[in-house]
């Protein structure tokens, strides 16, 4: 396959954001609409800064036809609030609780999140650090006006295929242009990092915790299968060897996993024991992220047959075979 080697109709703005993780990158795609993908945080700053590069482009924040999300999370959909309510808003279905603030849906998941922390060991106090409010300030109250999944192709965005990657979030897309290879892939492939796969609850009838590790290694390796030239992502820089990188990214985690491994060989731990000895450090600053990581690894080793678990009233005590 010939492969274009620049991708003139993709332009990227960089923004800044609150979070740790630092600036965001959404994209500007002249397409036969005028689309953007993905819409950055909830703040004046990153406002101020987007209608600065979007002139430099000859636009306006008024001349975007559409809006793609590539996933949930505040710091890619905050900004959906500053553009009118007419625009269309274009994501995979899991989105919508998150980006439309739905109070019932959080009210119905306490329930799964407080067995999921008794089960996990974790420690009461520590779950009251983990503060929802204070992330989705940053968020948007806005609805999806149309719904995408696995193999769609989007109106107004021709040669572009929405595959589905769910890991870093259950609402994860990413969208491939065959044509000259190019993927867009919001935060399922970062040049520097390896994305947090962050525990979310069940949705749309699902009754089992999503295995969000698992679920991403599972999206690499749907990746792996692709032609795939250039990777424009949600932070950092671009990406010019992504089977590369996805095989670096598989090599690290196997590491990482049989570290937590010699752990519990020493001696069997709830994931809230192994999260404080992974992360001594972080663990009270960044709750939700570093438990996601420890569990993790917990599956990734569970699905290799590497370890079991012990009920002990309600609690998961991991077990090296």
């Amino acid at each position: 396959m010939s492969k274009l080697t620049t991708t003139k109709d993709v332009f990227k703005i960089t923004l800044p954001t609150p979070f740790a993780v630092g600036d965001v990158n959404v994209y500007v795609v002249k397409g036969e609409s005028l689309t953007l993908i993905d819409a950055g945080a909830k703040t004046g700053e990153a406002w101020e800064s987007f209608n600065e590069q979007l002139a430099h482009l000859g636009y306006k924040p008024s001349d975007i036809e559409q809006i793609v999300i590539t996933h949930h999370h505040p710091d890619h959909v905050g900004l959906l609030d500053y553009f009118g309510k007419d625009i269309p808003i274009i994501g995979h279905p899991k989105n919508q609780p998150w980006i439309s603030q739905d109070k019932q849906f959080f009210v119905d998941n306490e329930p799964f999140y407080n067995e999921l922390f008794n089960q996990l060991g974790i420690d009461p106090q520590f779950m009251t650090l983990i503060d929802m409010d204070e992330e989705l300030k940053y968020s948007c109250s806005r609805s999806l006006t149309t719904t995408v999944g696995e193999g769609d192709t989007i109106e107004g965005l021709n040669g572009f295929r929405v595959l589905e990657t769910p890991g870093h979030a259950q609402s994860h897309i990413v969208l491939y242009r065959e044509e000259d290879g190019l993927l867009i892939a919001g935060d399922t492939l970062l040049a520097k990092i390896s994305p947090n796969p962050l525990l979310e609850p069940p949705q749309f009838g699902e009754t089992a915790r999503p295995r969000p590790l698992i679920q991403y290694n599972n999206s690499l390796r749907k990746l792996l299968t692709l032609d795939i030239s250039k990777v424009v992502t949600g932070h950092g820089d671009d990406i010019l060897n992504p089977h590369d990188l996805i095989q670096e990214r598989f090599f690290s985690q196997k590491e990482r996993a049989y570290y937590v491994l010699e752990m519990i060989k020493k001696k069997p731990m709830t994931a809230f024991e192994i999260c404080i000895r992974l992360f001594p450090r972080v663990y009270m600053k960044q709750p939700l992220f570093t438990i996601s990581e420890t569990v993790g690894q917990l599956d990734f080793l569970e699905e290799l047959g590497e370890i079991k678990i012990e009920v002990v009233d309600g609690q998961y005590i991991y077990h090296a075979y």
